[in-house]
């Protein structure tokens, strides 16, 4: 009987959890994401003193609702930057702070990897053109990745074949990943979009692209009988 029982708790656990677990993760990891934003947009509120913002009478962390207060302020500023953007005065500042971060040794790096990696997956002409299925890492493992580049005259020339420059995200983080360069022959297309394809891979594949097949031609008539 102990084990009937302890059977019927197992099984009521293991219910109970796999539908509590989904939100638990949700909360879990929205929470680690505000905490770990907070860290950055909570110095936006350096002009209020910390007896007011912090606990403690200043000497403690910061109080959550100045932590939101100041998400707001970092979204509110990030979108003004947005529209700043679209105007021509906008766009060349961001050109002259472009210009001076890239003249920074040692920051220019970091700074120029990150803004190549937003690009790529901002959608604009140097993003990913196509996904595609390559044989990595190993022949009969195909891996999903997106085309970047087609054009390797130096490459083709010593390897007397056309190769297209194949970038393999890593899951369920596409930020880093596998730089390829697979022969074109050898390159798999595919027909979902390259949004269908991030969110293939940052699903672990539990999120496939529906395929839309063509409908079906009708059946041919046939001839009428002869009389």
């Amino acid at each position: 009987m102990s084990k009937s029982l302890f059977a019927r708790w197992r099984a009521s656990f293991l219910a109970g959890l796999a539908v509590t677990l989904p939100a638990i993760v949700s909360i879990a990891a929205f929470l680690w994401v505000f905490r770990t934003v907070s860290n950055l947009t909570d110095l936006l509120l350096f002009f209020l003193p910390h007896h007011i913002t912090h606990e403690g009478g200043g000497a403690g962390p910061i109080r959550w609702y100045w932590s939101a207060v100041a998400l707001l302020l970092a979204v509110i500023l990030v979108s003004a930057v947005g529209l700043l953007a679209r105007y021509y005065i906008g766009k060349q500042m961001i050109k002259w702070a472009d210009h001076i971060m890239m003249r920074v040794p040692l920051l220019n790096k970091f700074y120029g990897a990150i803004k190549q990696v937003n690009e790529a997956f901002s959608g604009n002409k140097n993003s990913f053109k196509t996904v595609v299925l390559v044989e990595f890492p190993r022949e009969g493992i195909y891996s999903v990745g997106f085309i970047t580049s087609e054009q390797h005259d130096e490459v083709r020339r010593k390897t007397n074949e056309k190769v297209v420059c194949v970038f393999v995200p890593t899951t369920p983080n596409p930020t880093s990943g596998f730089l390829v360069l697979v022969p074109e022959k050898k390159v798999v297309k595919l027909d979902m979009s390259v949004g269908d394809g991030l969110k293939y891979i940052v699903s672990l594949g539990s999120i496939s692209p529906e395929q839309k097949f063509p409908p079906p031609l009708p059946p041919p008539l046939s001839p009428p009988a002869n009389v």
